[in-house]
């Protein structure tokens, strides 16, 4: 699958921010607590996804924003999926999906959300039919909670239609 960008601004706030800030310089923790605190809870992100994915373990280097996920997944879209959860991410910047599927599929195409895009003009772009939104709707579930709540910066899988 190889190494996937993403912007380092966009994403879910999982770590950091406000508690990293209010920490004492004197008690600050080092930048590999950091990091495992950072892994911990991408995993845990990825868990309540609900995936189906097994033994995955994450890696985390806050000075690249690097995220590398390990373990075994159900299908190539769960693979995917979980590339996904990984990289929109506050603070990511690369992806190395290492995972293992069990019943391996082609890969999707992924499309990064600018400003203004919606679910229909990113199907008629991929799929030359606005309607087809719920396809890529359905494959960034669940993710996605609502067609109308993307937001630039996003990534999201492109899947062939069949």
């Amino acid at each position: 699958m190889g190494l996937f960008s993403f912007i380092k601004e966009a994403g879910e706030k999982l770590f950091g921010g406000k508690e990293a800030q209010a920490a004492p310089a004197a008690a600050a923790p080092s930048q590999d607590e950091l990091n495992a605190k950072a892994a911990k809870a991408i995993e845990t992100y990825i868990a309540a996804q609900n995936l189906g994915a097994t033994n995955v373990q994450v890696a985390f280097d806050g000075s690249q924003g690097k995220v590398t996920v390990k373990g075994a997944a159900p299908t190539q879209a769960a693979k995917e999926k979980i590339t996904l959860c990984c990289g929109n991410v506050a603070s990511v910047t690369s992806v190395d999906n290492q995972m293992t599927v069990t019943n391996p599929e082609p890969e999707a195409q992924y499309h990064d959300v600018v400003r203004g895009d919606t679910l229909s003009a990113i199907a008629k772009k991929f799929y030359g039919d606005a309607n087809k939104y719920p396809v890529i709707f359905e494959a960034n579930k669940p993710m996605l909670s609502h067609p109308d709540k993307i937001y630039p910066g996003q990534k999201l899988r492109i899947p062939a239609l069949k």
